[in-house]
């Protein structure tokens, strides 16, 4: 009777060597070791306050001229339907003194040891593509390029994956099939908690695809239904410190308000005498603002008092066009707290 081996010698030579080399699943993808020796630096963002190390932006150019002033619409503003842009100010672009502003916001950024990347180029027309905070959403380890919701900004995704790609900066999501979702209406609570808006911008489908990459990472994402048309959380909600915010009260659901009180995040509350750009501020660090003009008296008194340091900025010009301070950066690294 023949010898019949149960296994052949190249077989068995393979099982030997994969039992020895083994697959590591430890330690995670965004443990810091793993994301040096991996990605050549630690990627990502796991709150809204600490030090911001680096930020993706764009300066505002000639896409901004899509804008025709001839079009004027019954609500005072500048729209074309069918084209799909628009422009909310009741007065046109001002591209000269939007560049100014972005320029000098910019300089106050990198003043502040903050590493800003431009894209490297942007879709044409996309004449909001300035409003960088929208197309990505930093999380551990990386980022989520989102999907944008009307027309005029659909597109902006692909220059943003390109320039990320370039840098080397991990893409663990991009929001695909029907959902929708704009990095807007996104917020860190603390490094365990995150919030996120649900609007015309932000779908439950977006959401959960979102919510699907954070899972992974142990991060609770709460839930809140914006009221009426209203786009982004960071219009009524922005974090300044840790344990501190800034929030337009009137506009947040009572639950989430009692949420923050648990989570032992005080709320410094804007009033009928504050300019609403001002909630659209960005924290550089810890208790270190960058804050447009239009602070009342009341509320200025109120954030030095919480122990906030805060630098002003001009940036009228650029909000006109429907985005703010916080809605110029799109945050790529910051620090743990």
């Amino acid at each position: 009777m023949r010898d019949m081996n149960a296994i052949t010698e190249g077989e068995w030579r393979y099982n030997q060597l994969i039992k020895l080399f083994p697959s590591e699943a430890e330690p995670a993808f965004e443990d810091t070791t793993q994301q040096e020796a991996v990605w050549g630096r630690k990627w990502g963002c796991n709150n809204d306050v600490g030090r911001l190390r680096m930020v993706m932006m764009h300066r505002p150019g000639d896409e901004v001229n899509i804008v025709d002033t001839s079009k004027r619409m019954e609500n005072n503003a500048f729209g074309d339907v069918e084209a799909g842009w628009y422009w909310r100010g009741d007065t046109g672009p001002d591209l000269a003194a939007m560049q100014a502003q972005h320029d000098n916001y910019v300089a106050t950024l990198r003043g502040e040891g903050v590493e800003v990347v431009y894209l490297d180029s942007i879709a044409p027309g996309r004449m909001k593509s300035c409003f960088t905070r929208d197309s990505v959403i930093a999380v551990k380890g990386g980022a989520i390029v989102t999907r944008m919701g009307p027309k005029i900004r659909r597109g902006e995704e692909r220059p943003v994956t390109q320039t990320l790609a370039r840098m080397g900066c991990p893409i663990l999501r991009t929001i695909s099939g029907t959902g929708v979702a704009e990095g807007g209406s996104f917020a860190w609570l603390n490094p365990t908690t995150a919030v996120i808006g649900i609007s015309s911008r932000t779908t439950e489908g977006g959401a959960d695809q979102i919510e699907e990459v954070l899972r992974t990472q142990g991060v609770e994402l709460l839930r809140i239904q914006l009221t009426g048309y209203r786009l982004h959380i960071d219009g009524v909600f922005v974090m300044l410190a840790p344990d501190l915010a800034i929030a337009n009260i009137a506009l947040l659901p009572y639950w989430f308000l009692e949420k923050l009180g648990e989570l032992g995040i005080h709320v410094i509350e804007v009033g009928y005498d504050d300019d609403v750009s001002i909630i659209n501020c960005l924290a550089i660090a810890p208790g270190r603002v960058v804050m447009p003009e239009g602070v009342s008296e009341k509320t200025r008194k109120a954030l030095v008092g919480a122990g906030v340091d805060i630098i002003p900025v001009k940036y009228d010009k650029m909000i006109s066009g429907g985005g703010g301070l916080h809605c110029s950066t799109g945050p790529l690294i910051r620090d743990d707290v």
